[in-house]
């Protein structure tokens, strides 16, 4: 238990460490298409749409459909 707290200490120091802040002129090299969590975005949402129509769900995106697929 003793070992403990000073291994957390660290590891928090080391985690706030890490945190810093981003320029204007820096935050188009965060925007590129390649740090996208869907690099494509009209695949992304046929995906969606065919989600939708098949299970008839709506996810968080506010989509909606039937279970046959015609929406």
């Amino acid at each position: 238990m003793n070992t403990l707290k000073p291994v957390l200490i660290v590891a928090l120091a080391l985690a706030t460490a890490a945190c810093t802040e981003v320029l204007p002129r820096q935050r188009g090299n965060l925007a590129l298409s390649q740090m996208a969590l869907t690099p494509d975005a009209l695949e992304f949402s046929l995906r969606q749409h065919t989600a939708f129509s098949k299970e008839a769900a709506s996810g968080g995106y506010g989509g909606s459909g039937g279970g046959c697929g015609c929406n």
